[in-house]
């Protein structure tokens, strides 16, 4: 038989997973559909196919979805998305929102 005790180490050992989060990119007149490709084949490990398919998405839908993380890692892809689009000079932008 359960006791109390035993019933809040159980509660206390039940993992959470963390929050997932979908990351875009978003569509603008400038950035060039090449340049959207190789960031998704870069950062977002697409295939060239899949990458193609998502850039046709943004293109369409004035945003593409690229992947689901967890936070943290959503955040990191969306800063290196910014910092190479800057480096290039293109005014490319990602966003994410919670799953």
């Amino acid at each position: 038989m359960a006791t109390n005790t035993d019933l809040d180490l159980l509660e206390e050992t039940i993992i959470k997973h963390p929050k997932k989060y979908k990351v875009f990119i978003l569509n603008d007149d400038y950035t060039s559909m090449e340049f959207v490709i190789d960031i998704l084949i870069s950062i977002f490990h697409k295939s060239y196919t899949e990458a193609e398919q998502v850039m046709l998405e943004v293109h369409k839908k004035n945003k593409g979805i690229c992947g689901v993380y967890t936070n943290e890692i959503a955040e990191t892809k969306i800063m290196q998305v910014h910092k190479r689009a800057r480096e290039n000079g293109f005014p490319l932008r990602a966003e994410m929102e919670e799953e």
